[in-house]
């Protein structure tokens, strides 16, 4: 599932009802987010099956809204092989994303209930929203809030680690110094 036609509903708040599915675009937005300015990044890899291109693009990325349409199962069964990719290619980091379930406005065609779509992300240990960028149904925009929040957490515990972990380089840098000069 695209992730252009919910990225265009979020930054201009309309549908476009037709695209090129393969072309690939990176879009850029700001927003104030808890009273804090936030540059966005967007890019929508129109699914490009590019092994080489696609590794570059999940090593990019800070943060990941993983799209399946509502009516089609196929697209919900590679949700959990693309975050798999996802964790070999950013470990060992955890992965920050979203599981997003697109086309809510045409849930008489459902084949993947709302149950399922969150037992996923409980297992992704991920938020969840279902949502249809076709009539704005759910809340598009507080999907790429809550992703922008879920990263600057994120961002503030390796931030604080990486500081502990630099210092504990240095001193173990300082204490083989001072082995080499005592020997």
């Amino acid at each position: 599932m695209k992730l252009k036609t919910l990225v265009v509903r979020f930054l201009t708040k309309r549908f476009i009802w037709e695209y090129d599915p393969t072309l690939e675009s990176t879009y850029r937005h700001q927003a104030t987010i808890d009273d804090e300015v936030v540059s966005m990044e967007i890019l929508d890899t129109a699914g490009q099956e590019d092994t080489i291109q696609r590794e570059g693009h999940m090593r990019w990325g800070e943060g990941f809204v993983l799209v399946y349409d509502i009516t089609d199962r196929g697209s919900f069964e590679e949700v959990l092989p693309l975050k798999n990719i996802l964790d070999e290619i950013k470990k060992p980091k955890n992965v920050t994303l979203i599981l997003v379930g697109n086309k809510a406005d045409l849930d008489h065609s459902r084949q993947v209930s709302t149950e399922e779509g969150e037992k996923l992300a409980t297992e992704l240990a991920c938020a969840f929203y279902e949502c249809s960028a076709c009539t704005g149904e759910g809340n598009i925009t507080e999907i790429f809030y809550e992703l922008c929040r879920e990263v600057r957490r994120r961002r503030m515990v390796q931030g604080k680690t990486r500081r502990r972990s630099s210092t504990t380089h240095v001193k173990q840098a300082i204490n083989k110094m001072l082995t080499k000069i005592s020997s």
